[in-house]
């Protein structure tokens, strides 16, 4: 039924805006509990980012006496990126889940998990070998 063919005591349903509608075309409101259960989460990869960014910024401060500036610097600029990719990451993620929520269908793999897990796993190999080396 359009909204001109609507019963005369039907309301139309609320327009959730034009970006809402370009983000997030078609499909059905989702139950609310999915839809904050999906903000959780990405406010959890977001924090996470935040918590990579503080750590490349700590490593280039504060570690100079630990690591020769090239590691120094390298080390800090993948931490950095991380946190930015994650960042980027999370909001991706968000859309895709509410889509395919609406759209009822399967949830997509988090794909930013294996970069930043390979990630982590080296730069946290480089921060042993050089505590160990000192």
């Amino acid at each position: 039924m359009t909204n001109s063919q609507q019963a005369p005591g039907d309301a139309a349903p609320p327009s959730r805006g034009k970006i809402a509608e370009r983000l997030l075309p078609g499909g059905e409101e989702p139950d609310p509990r999915f839809t904050l259960a999906n903000e959780r989460t990405f406010l959890a990869w977001i924090r996470t980012s935040l918590a990579l960014l503080a750590g490349g910024i700590a490593i280039e401060a504060f570690t100079s006496d630990l690591f020769l500036e090239p590691v120094r610097k390298g080390l800090a600029i993948v931490l950095l990126l991380l946190g930015m990719l994650l960042s980027a990451g999370a909001a991706l993620r968000w859309l895709r889940v509410e889509r395919s929520m609406r759209n009822k269908a399967p949830l997509p793999l988090p794909l930013i998990v294996p970069l930043l897990a390979g990630a982590g796993a080296v730069a946290a190999a480089v921060i042993l070998v050089f505590v160990l080396w000192r």
